[in-house]
Parts: structure tokens; C-alpha cells; sequence
């Protein structure tokens, strides 16, 4: 089975900033997250269906600095909310031929929710980081527990200069997926009960 989309993440320098600004673009509340003691980091999340969901994502201010990058390249993050990286889901990462860069996978635990994510050395995965992490989660999910408030994903849209090499080397395909040649982005193009909207 190829790997398939699991989360998109939206990073911002505060997590109530970021709430803020996707809850003003999509008019809808966000679900609660938690915490991730051993990044340093704390979350909010918000479903894109049955099995996929956004979260926000910030450095925890009340949490202890991890002696490693923190992912997702949040150290070195500066400016407003917008997404910044995105989560394929497999059942068996042992299986994949990844990149060395993306990092070797990392135990992680929340509650009930266990995961397994690659996590690149320097917190950042390759091509600027538009490259996708690869996560296996061990049962429980948390796309299912979260409210439905309708809004689903119609397009992830990917720009880098090197975007040939990029595509060519992904693990899975999604027809959702659009590549583009320019300055390394990441934009969620999403249906809302209130019309289409673009982060």
C-alpha cells in the first residue's frame, strides 16, 4: 500500500496566534490538542475528514528546549501563520526507500495516540522542507475523534526550484497534489461550508 495523506501542518511563532489566523480564514473553531514534551512543542487540530486533519503547531513556551532541532523547522520559524510541511501515512516505514535526510523515525506518545515520524537531524527535511515526513501510527488515529465541520482538502499545492527532483522522489501520489517550478511554498486550497478558501 502507498503511503497516503495523513496532516498538513500550519506552524505560527505562537500557537493562539496561529489559531487565530486559521479560525479567521476558514470561520470554523479548532478542536484541542496537546502537547509533545519531547519536541517542545504544542498543537491544535482541526479534521479534514475521516482520516485527515491540520493542526497548528508552536514552540510550547512552558515547555523544556529539546537538546535537537525541533521539526518541522520551528526554531528558525519567523513571520505569520502558513504551512509549512506536510505528513504522509504508511503502515510499515521499515518498508519505504526514503531519503537519508528525512531522518529515522522517532517514538512519539500523546495520551492514548502513539506515532512513529521520521525527524530529520537538523529539523528539517529536504527541499527547504517541502519534502514530506512519513508517519506509522500505531492504532488509535485522531482524525476520527475530531469534530466534522465540513471542511475537506481539494488541493495541496507545492512550489520549489528543484520540483521535478522533488515529485520524482516522493513515496505516493495523491491526485490532490499540484507541482509548480518557483520559491519553496506550500498552500492547502480547502472546501468550508462558507466556499472554498486558500491557505
Amino acid at each position: 500500500m502507498q503511503p497516503v495523506l495523513d496532516h498538513v501542518a500550519i506552524a505560527a511563532a505562537s500557537l493562539a496566534e496561529g489559531v487565530a489566523w486559521v479560525e479567521a480564514q476558514l470561520g470554523v473553531r479548532m478542536a484541542p490538542g496537546g502537547e509533545h514534551p519531547a519536541m517542545g512543542t504544542h498543537n491544535r487540530l482541526l479534521s479534514l475528514g475521516p482520516s485527515e486533519y491540520l493542526e497548528v503547531i508552536a514552540v510550547n513556551p512552558q515547555a523544556a528546549r529539546p537538546t535537537y532541532p525541533r521539526w518541522f523547522g520551528l526554531d528558525d520559524f519567523a513571520g505569520g501563520p502558513r504551512p509549512v510541511a506536510w505528513v504522509l501515512r504508511t503502515a510499515d516505514l521499515a518498508a519505504l526507500r526514503l531519503p537519508a535526510a528525512v531522518g529515522p523515525p522517532m517514538a512519539l506518545r500523546r495520551g492514548d495516540l502513539a506515532w512513529r515520524l521520521t525527524v530529520p537531524a537538523s529539523g528539517q527535511g529536504p527541499f527547504d522542507g517541502l519534502y514530506p515526513a512519513l508517519i506509522e501510527w500505531a492504532d488509535a488515529h485522531p482524525a476520527p475523534r475530531l469534530p466534522d465541520l465540513g471542511l475537506r482538502l481539494l488541493r495541496l499545492e507545492i512550489s520549489h526550484p528543484e520540483i521535478t527532483a522533488l515529485a520524482a522522489s516522493l513515496p505516493g501520489r495523491d491526485a490532490r497534489i499540484g507541482f509548480a517550478h518557483g520559491a519553496p511554498a506550500l498552500r492547502l486550497r480547502l472546501a468550508t461550508p462558507e466556499g472554498e478558501r486558500l491557505l
